[in-house]
Order: C-alpha cells, then sequence, then structure tokens
C-alpha cells in the first residue's frame, strides 16, 4: 500500500514562461510536460514617442474663429461709411442723436433675434445676477457705443480703426485686477507695441490726413475702455448664461437705452433709414450678434490675453475691406508694411501666451 502511494503521480499546475506545465511527481523522480499553449494575447510594444495632445490654445483652433469675428467687425467700417455717404448724397445735416438713433435700431435688431434663437433664456436670466446683466448692457453696448459714435464723428475713420486695437491694452491691464489673471510678461507687452505700430502705419495709410480731435480720441479711448469691461463682466457671467442668450440681452438692453438717450432723433427716422440705410443696418445688426456672440463664446475657451494679441486683425480686416468696398481708398506700401507687422506681432504673441 505505501508502495503504490509513492508510485502514484501526483499532478500539480505551475506557470513558466507563458505556458501551464503540468509537473509529475513521484518518490524517484519528477519530470514535466507541456499541457497547453497560453490564452494570453501578447501585447504589442508601444512607441514611447507617441505624439503630444495638442494645446487647446493652438493656433489652429485660435486662428480660425477669430478671424472670422475680425472679417465681421472689419466689415462694419466700409458699411458705416457707406451709411454716412448716402447721408451726405441726400444732403441730409447728421447730429450726434442721429448716430446714436441709428446705432441703437442696429443693436435692437440684433438683440432681438439673438433672443428669438436663444434655448433656455428665462432660465439662464433667472440665474444670473441682475447686477451683472445690467452692467454688462451698460459696457458692451450702451456706453460702449456712445463714446465710439461721439469719437467717430471727431476722428478719421483711419484713427477710429487704430483706437479699436487700444482694446487690447485694457484688458492685459484690467484682466489681471479684476479676473486676478497672470500679468502679461514683457515680451509680451513687446509683441503689443510692435502690433500697434504695425496698426498705426496700416490704419493711417489710407486716410485722408486730417488731424485728429484729441477729444475724439479720448471718446474712442472711452469707448474701447468700456468695450473691455464689458468682456470681462460676461466671463463672470458665463457660469449661469450662455454667449446667444448672454449677447442677446446686452444687445437689446443697450440698444433700447440707446433709443431712448436719442429720442429727439426719431422724427428724423423716415429721412435718415432709405432702403439702402435699411438693407446696410440689417447687415450691421447681423455683424454685431453673430461677432459679439463668436467672440463672448471664445472668451470663454481661451485667455483674454491670448484673444487681445489677436484683435489686432479687427482694424487690418477693415481697412482691407475699405479698400475692396468703398470708391477712392488705394493700398500704399506702408499698408502692406503696417499688416506685416500686425500679423507678426499676433503670431508672437501666440507663442507666447501658449508657452507661458
Amino acid at each position: 500500500m505505501r508502495r503504490e502511494a509513492e508510485n502514484r503521480e501526483i499532478p500539480c499546475h505551475v506557470k513558466h514562461a507563458g505556458e501551464n506545465i503540468l509537473l509529475l511527481r513521484n518518490s524517484r523522480r519528477s519530470f514535466s510536460i507541456p499541457k497547453r499553449q497560453s490564452l494570453a494575447i501578447p501585447v504589442e510594444k508601444v512607441d514611447s514617442k507617441v505624439m503630444p495632445e495638442r494645446s487647446p490654445h493652438h493656433w489652429t483652433r485660435v486662428f480660425p474663429p477669430i478671424l472670422v469675428c475680425a472679417c465681421l467687425w472689419g466689415s462694419a467700417f466700409p458699411c458705416i461709411k457707406m451709411v454716412y455717404r448716402e447721408w451726405e448724397n441726400k444732403g441730409l445735416e447728421i447730429g450726434v442723436t442721429d448716430l446714436w438713433w441709428f446705432a441703437g435700431v442696429r443693436f435692437t435688431i440684433a438683440g432681438v433675434a439673438l433672443l428669438l434663437l436663444s434655448k433656455g433664456l428665462l432660465p439662464d436670466l433667472k440665474a444670473s445676477s441682475p447686477k451683472l446683466l445690467t452692467l454688462f448692457a451698460l459696457t458692451q453696448t450702451t456706453g460702449q457705443y456712445l463714446f465710439f459714435y461721439l469719437g467717430l464723428s471727431m476722428a478719421t475713420g483711419s484713427l477710429t480703426s487704430l483706437m479699436v486695437s487700444t482694446g487690447s491694452f485694457w484688458w492685459l491691464l484690467l484682466a489681471p485686477l479684476i479676473l486676478k489673471t497672470p500679468l502679461p510678461t514683457r515680451w509680451q507687452w513687446f509683441a503689443i507695441v510692435v502690433g500697434a505700430a504695425g496698426v498705426t502705419i496700416a490704419a493711417y495709410s489710407p486716410g485722408n490726413g486730417e488731424p485728429a480731435s484729441i477729444l475724439g480720441v479720448l471718446y474712442l479711448l472711452a469707448a474701447t475702455l468700456l468695450g473691455a469691461l464689458g468682456v470681462i463682466t460676461y466671463s463672470q457671467l458665463k457660469p449661469t448664461i450662455g454667449p446667444r442668450a448672454g449677447t442677446g440681452f446686452s444687445l437689446f438692453v443697450g440698444g433700447l437705452l440707446l433709443l431712448v438717450i436719442s429720442a429727439p432723433a426719431f422724427a428724423h427716422t423716415s429721412a435718415l433709414f432709405s432702403p439702402k440705410v435699411i438693407l446696410l443696418t440689417l447687415w450691421l445688426a447681423f455683424v454685431s450678434a453673430a461677432a459679439f456672440t463668436l467672440w463672448n463664446h471664445l472668451s470663454t475657451l481661451h485667455p483674454v490675453g491670448l484673444l487681445a494679441s489677436y484683435r489686432f486683425l479687427i482694424p487690418v480686416t477693415g481697412i482691407v475691406e475699405s479698400l475692396l468696398f468703398i470708391p477712392g481708398e488705394t493700398a500704399t506700401p506702408a499698408l502692406f508694411i503696417g499688416g506685416f507687422l500686425v500679423l507678426s506681432s499676433v503670431v508672437a504673441s501666440q507663442r507666447l501666451a501658449t508657452n507661458s
């Protein structure tokens, strides 16, 4: 009995080198035979050189939508000039209230269109701070364009195009104070200054050389300051209201306030809005609705400093579109030199913002 127990083979399984081994043991000898191949699927060797994930602020994701905004806003300059020329050809004497009335009609139409297209409008408005909503409408629409049209009446169109870019400087100064974002580096400031120099060269080139009013320049600076405050205010509203609803509220309420302020011009409505002016006004309303909505959406995705660096494209596109659509304006070498400086500063600022 003891010998049979000793001679009885006792199997045991051992996993070795990827195989299941059946080990037969008895008192006298032991040997192993493969039982079956392992069912484990070999893992392919992973290449250590994996392509890095593209940054959410990569220029391919930032530049195209900002270029769309720039082209839309840039088209506003020749359109407004066309309206002014239409009034001039009709022999109308235009006052400041007439300009504000024209702006109020434009922004009210744009606001109504956006509000009608907004989803979840009432819940968003109820969830948002009434103070911030009011401040947003006062800064982005009412205040900005009160000063903008005052400045535009005292300065050339080229100077107005140039002053639009000063909003970038206001953003870089105000965002660290209000939103606690990092201060711009000295190289970012250098890129901004180079861009401003390029805008100066490009914007002044097609101008008529008339001296600008200091008061007009101050009005335009105030307009860009309020515009920057509007974008910063929206960044505090974005957790509770979407870009379409927020922009629609700002344009509608701000436009109504402009109409109230310019109420004396109501009697001139039929003279001001000829069929051509009506078509241009509808286009400008679309520009306001589309560009502001897209820009406010971009402000929720990218740093303010990065967007500020691209804002130089707006006056450049405005000048290019003016050259294309307004008779009498011609391109000069200064325009090409300024455009090169602007685009170079945009690329440099984007790289610096991404690296930081």
